[in-house]
């Protein structure tokens, strides 16, 4: 009954107020977890008619709760028997160690790639680290670059035999997230000036992340000259004790009552305003200003008093073009959060078709990187581009607006808005 009860106080949350209540719950329940063990819940809101699923979570026909609204909705809602997540313990383990399940990334010419606001980051797996930034000066490209380490050949940790799994495997707190990591260490940097010409060295900590693609999460300079890159990839998530342990989400099935909308009219007006927070373009500052239109155009345009207003296409929308660009391309991105809920931090789509470019004769091409980002603004809005490579750009758009409707993005990185 307690664990009903700490149900229903969710609820309550959920609906954002009630006027009434009504519980019938079964009280011989021993042994779940609480609501305040942070088992992660969700609505959901059938039509009129709809079959619970015949999977995963247990559902009784008296185990619910009628919901009613403050503006007097009624809801009944069907409970489910809660899971932790929790799995047995490891069974004996004598498949292939980390180091065999990463060695066909290590073999292939496979790189990574993370573009800050000066840095460009190139993680090739099992090859090197490094960061560059070019800059274009009287039509050369001039670059700066520094090699954050290297492999001078295979490392030993990738060859050893199944042993290896009756180690602890180290963990690392990733984004709130207690996640194990398997390090690969990579020396024989370039020279760092402030250690006495100490080479610099980089440990790359490979997590395990179903959906990943080998894409960089983070990276961070631990102590003068000496790094640390985290990489989330799905290879070594066959790996029992490397595997990320996500909490299942709790579905709670709420049916509207006779007279009742299909969801409460409170909750279908915050979609409706939610629907609109990527409709106003998002604009750079500077000489340049940068106009963003979500699923319409990406444009450069300087404005002057005296030629009026200079724009260039850098980017247009297509859909299909997108979807053909995701293929090959990490289009979403994942938060690990404590609770093991996976949040959608970031989303990039694909614009092209711009303006042709003099320099190489094809037309611009763009990223959108779509990210959350806190603030104590909730419409803050930093936008910036990059140039990594002559007329393709890269340009980023990190807001609390965004947080909201990432978690609507598919595989494709594509968003369930209205354009």
């Amino acid at each position: 009954l307690a664990e009903a009860m700490d149900r229903t106080r969710l609820l309550f949350v959920l609906f954002g107020g009630l006027s009434e209540l009504c519980c019938n719950v079964s009280a011989n329940r021993g042994g779940s977890p609480s609501f305040t063990d942070e088992i992660p819940f969700k609505i959901n809101w059938p039509g009129d008619e709809f079959t619970l699923p015949t999977s995963g979570a247990l559902y009784k026909d008296d185990d619910f709760v009628i919901m009613t609204t403050t503006e007097k909705e009624k809801y009944k809602c069907l409970l489910p028997s809660l899971s932790n997540g929790d799995d047995d313990d490891v069974k004996e383990y004598a498949g292939p160690t980390p180091g065999d399940l990463l060695d066909p990334l290590f073999k292939q010419s496979s790189c990574s790639y993370r573009i800050e606001s000066y840095w460009t980051y190139e993680v090739c797996h099992g090859k090197h680290v490094r960061q560059y930034h070019e800059e274009k000066e009287t039509g050369q490209i001039k670059l700066q670059e520094y090699v954050l380490g290297s492999m001078t050949k295979k490392t030993e940790s990738s060859t050893t035999s199944g042993t290896e799994t009756a180690e602890k495997v180290p963990t690392k707190n990733v984004e709130g997230q207690l996640a194990p990591y398997y390090p690969v260490l990579m020396g024989h940097g370039t020279a760092c000036v402030l250690k006495q010409n100490t080479p610099r060295s980089t440990n790359v900590l490979y997590v395990c992340h179903p959906e990943a693609k080998h894409e960089i999460l983070s990276i961070a300079e631990v102590t003068t000259c000496e790094y640390e890159v985290v990489v989330l990839t799905h290879l070594i998530c066959a790996h029992p004790k490397y595997r990320f342990k996500s909490s299942p989400v709790n579905a709670i099935f709420c049916q509207a009552l006779s007279g009742s909308p299909l969801q409460p009219h409170s909750l279908s007006q915050m979609n409706r305003e939610q629907e609109q927070l990527l409709k106003p373009p998002f604009s750079g500052v500077g000489w340049w200003k940068y106009e963003f239109c979500y699923g319409k155009h990406v444009h450069q345009y300087h404005e002057d008093k005296e030629q009026g207003k200079n724009m260039v296409v850098v980017g247009s929308w297509n859909t299909e073009e997108h979807l053909e660009w995701a293929q090959k391309n990490v289009a979403r991105s994942y938060q690990l959060k404590n609770d093991g809920v996976q949040k959608v931090k970031l989303v990039s789509h694909f614009y092209g078709h711009g303006d042709v470019c003099d320099m190489t004769g094809k037309p611009r091409q763009v990223i959108v990187k779509l990210k959350c980002k806190e603030s104590e603004s909730p419409h803050a809005v930093t936008v910036y581009m990059l140039e990594p490579q002559t007329c393709q750009y890269v340009l980023g758009v990190e807001s609390p607006v965004i947080c909201q409707i990432l978690d609507t993005a598919d595989e494709k990185g594509l968003l369930s808005v209205t354009s």
